[in-house]
Formats: structure tokens, sequence, C-alpha cells
């Protein structure tokens, strides 16, 4: 078996595994920790509450967006295009329909790209940011520079790749192999907080609506 069907086949498979499995277990102890922490909260279940949370951080227009608008510009962009680029890039369509026959609709190629270029860039900012700004640099640590260089190897080398600078073939390898390790890494790093944010966002939002309701 070749490093190319060994990337695509059993370790895909594994990385994808180790993904579900391991974002399925982190919601299952958030849960289990919050009901015995806060359990009240529960008792004051309440959609608006929930959705008015998420809302409120989802789109920049709270308090911290207004103190940052450029870090909240970049931050919004990098998140975006980190969501959607690998999700409906025009070339992951295809492994998905002639692996399991799989469709969805495609990104154009050049829109892609720049979207790409778009999380470099994002990506880049963030790394000096952290390296330049006191405030921020006091919180950084090493594996903070680490995750978000995992986190832009992917794209780097998907770009490479696409345009096929350097050996292709090597290029390819190292965006297949990038791209699974950050799968692999996500539910046990900072990464995971793509998706425990809304969890979290939620259960905080519940509080403030306890604390709001009626005492009797």
């Amino acid at each position: 078996m070749s490093l190319y069907e060994l990337l695509r086949g059993p370790l895909l498979w594994l990385a994808f595994g180790v993904f579900i499995g391991g974002m399925v277990v982190r919601i299952i102890l958030f849960f289990t920790l919050s009901t015995k922490k806060d359990k009240p909260i529960y008792r004051f279940f309440s959609w608006k509450w929930l959705w008015l949370s998420i809302f409120h951080w989802i789109v920049p227009l709270n308090q911290t967006a207004k103190k940052n608008p450029i870090t909240t510009t970049v931050g919004f962009l990098f998140h975006i295009c980190l969501l959607v680029t690998p999700l409906f890039l025009l070339a992951h369509g295809v492994l998905w329909y002639e692996s399991w026959d799989i469709s969805w609709w495609s990104l154009p190629e050049s829109t892609a790209d720049y979207m790409t270029l778009i999380i470099i860039g994002c990506g880049i900012f963030l790394a000096l940011r952290r390296i330049f700004l006191p405030y921020v640099r006091v919180v950084t640590t090493a594996a903070d520079y680490l995750l978000l260089g995992v986190t832009l190897a992917p794209f780097v080398t998907g770009y490479l790749a696409y345009h096929q600078y350097f050996d292709y073939n090597t290029v390819l390898l190292l965006h297949m192999f990038f791209g699974e390790l950050m799968l692999v890494v996500i539910p046990f790093t900072k990464l995971s907080h793509f998706l425990m944010f809304f969890f979290s966002r939620a259960v905080t939002g519940m509080e403030f609506g306890r604390r709001r309701a009626p005492s009797w």
C-alpha cells in the first residue's frame, strides 16, 4: 500500500473516528459536569436565552467587538473561511463523491483560492498579535503557536498543491497528513471550541435567563 493510499484510506478513517468520537466524549463530559455543578440552570431551560446568548457572540456587535474592531473582523473572517473552505472545496467534493457517492454544492475554485489566502493572512496576523501585544503575549504559550501552525498547515500545503509549487506529490501528501492531524488534535485542544462554543454559550444564556426569571 502506497503512502497516498494509506493517508486516503486507513489513516483518514482513523482521523475521522478520533475526531467524531473525541467530540462526542467532550460533549458528554461537558453536560455531565454542568448538570452536577449547575443543575438548577436546566430547570429554567429557555430556547430564547439559549439563542440570544449564541447570537450575541456570533454577531460582531458586542462590546468586545466594538473595542477591538480589527481583531474581531480578522477573527470572523478567519473562522468563517476556516469552516467553509474545506467543506465546499471542489477537490474535496470530488473525493467525497468518489469515496462515498456523496455530493453537494462546491465553491468556485477562484473563490476558494482567495479564501485560503485570507485564512493564511489572518493566521499570520493572529500570530503577530500574540508576539507583539504584551497583554496577549503574557497569556500565550508554545502550545498556542503550535496549534495555530497545525491549523494553517493544511491550507498552506493545499494552496501550494493547487498551484503546483514545489514537488506536487510531496506537497499533496503533506496536505493530507496535516489535514488528518488537525482532525485528530481538535477534540483534545482549544480547537474544539469551534463546536463546544455553542454548548457553553447555551448554558451561559440559560444562566442569565435564570437570574432574570421571577424568584417564584
